[in-house]
């Protein structure tokens, strides 16, 4: 078992209802009603750190983590770290791979300079950075290394660490449960994220946690073993109302795993 604490919801899935001051607010209470009571910061619209900081204590929930704009992480690394003092969170994401071209090594040697060099500076400032992956980063490079693989041998763990998606990782072609626990001491946060087989399109596609096909069990399993210290419910899309979708999650998770 977990403790529940260690559960939160990534806001990114509610990202239509977290648009304006007010609208966040309703969202918050929303969220603490179901149960939730920490959240990662992605996908609110534009409002000031200082107030979602005031409405996250109103409503008592906790800013675990955020997701800051990738641009800003490499080139305003200071604004990044300005924000996420305001928020109170010591855990930041890079969130997507801006400009990246994962067929050109020199890209990707860039991309690992870059995200080293921020990560010292938030790191210097008491903030961790992890890299959060997609399935893109499962391409085999001409070294024989994954993509992922290569990030995280070219960056050092004090300046870069992991939060693992384990839906992006399944559709990658990787399995969650090895990816889960794969950076021992180096992923604190994991994104908890169903997939399920739609037959009509013939792919993946997203599902509430047990719903799909994922193995919760070995996988949080292995990232206890990671020393994981945050687990973040998210769905992209959802097939009806997010709240509804966030709230299976977290009954399923909080039946199961967290108490």
């Amino acid at each position: 078992m977990f403790e529940h604490r260690q559960l939160a919801l990534q806001l990114y899935t509610l990202r239509d209802f977290c648009k304006t001051e007010t609208d966040f607010a309703t969202t918050c209470k929303k969220v603490r009603d179901i149960g939730y009571d920490s959240v990662q910061i992605s996908g609110v619209g534009p409002i000031e750190p200082e107030k979602i900081a005031k409405i996250l204590s109103d409503y008592g929930l906790f800013a675990c983590a955020a997701h800051d704009d990738s641009k800003s992480i490499l080139n305003d690394t200071q604004k990044v770290i300005d924000r996420n003092k305001v928020l109170g969170t010591t855990l930041t994401c890079y969130p997507w791979p801006a400009d990246v071209d994962f067929t050109d090594m020199n890209s990707i040697d860039k991309l690992c300079e870059g995200l080293d060099s921020a990560g010292a500076k938030l790191r210097n400032a008491g903030i961790t950075l992890c890299y959060h992956n997609h399935d893109i980063e499962f391409v085999r490079l001409p070294n024989g290394k994954l993509a992922l693989e290569y990030i995280f041998e070219n960056t050092s763990p004090q300046n870069l660490q992991a939060e693992i998606d384990t839906f992006w990782v399944q559709a990658g072609g990787g399995c969650p449960i090895y990816w889960s626990s794969r950076y021992k001491g180096r992923a604190p946060l994991l994104h908890l994220k169903d997939a399920t087989y739609d037959l009509k399109n013939r792919k993946l596609a997203f599902a509430e946690i047990g719903k799909g096909t994922l193995d919760w069990f070995s996988i949080l399993s292995g990232a206890k073993s990671a020393n994981t210290l945050y687990f973040i419910v998210e769905q992209d899309t959802c097939p009806g109302d997010p709240f509804d979708s966030v709230k299976i999650s977290y009954k399923y998770l909080t039946e199961n795993f967290f108490k």
